[in-house]
């Protein structure tokens, strides 16, 4: 559980909840703005690489984590700075997240929760990709969401579904 009752706990709660949800590579998450949440329509519009747009979905905890930051946290942070922002994700000064901030920021939780594995930004974009696989999404759909051009990028993710689904294979079946 977040420590999402402070104001830098209700944005770090968002910025966590919508990496694993969404599967954003953390420049697409720091390059979000105002304007690329569509709460209503539960989605993001993001500009990934090569400047390419997509829509993603985002499910009901990271919007509500998002809604949360936006309406009790993000206003307190833009006082703090005389210049307005349309950057979704600001410091305490009021000022947009760096790459590096949100990567501080996983290592932050991570080492609260004393995980002893590695774990970036890339981990919960590799977690995203592997759950939706394991739980029967289409690969393509998953490129797509993902933003890769090939299709073989995306693959590297089926080599952990084809190991679960092997491991269920040799546990239930019985001429295993």
């Amino acid at each position: 559980q977040l420590p999402a009752n402070t104001l830098l706990g209700r944005r770090d709660a968002a910025i966590l909840e919508l990496l694993y949800a969404s599967g954003l590579r953390v420049s697409e998450l720091t390059g979000l703005t105002l304007q690329s949440v569509d709460r209503e329509q539960q989605y993001l519009l993001v500009f990934g690489k090569g400047s390419k747009e997509r829509i993603i979905p985002i499910g009901r905890p990271a919007l509500s984590s998002l809604t949360v930051y936006l309406e009790e946290s993000r206003p307190l942070f833009c006082k703090k700075n005389k210049e307005t922002t349309n950057v979704l994700f600001l410091n305490h000064s009021g000022t947009p997240l760096s790459d590096r901030s949100i990567r501080r920021i996983l290592e932050k939780y991570v080492a609260m929760l004393a995980v002893r594995k590695r774990v970036t930004p890339h981990t919960l974009r590799h977690s995203f990709a592997t759950h939706m696989l394991d739980n029967g999404a289409d690969l393509r759909a998953v490129q797509e969401l993902l933003g890769h051009v090939s299709l073989k990028t995306t693959q590297i993710y089926t080599h952990v579904t084809s190991e679960r689904l092997l491991a269920v294979y040799r546990k239930a079946h019985p001429r295993a």
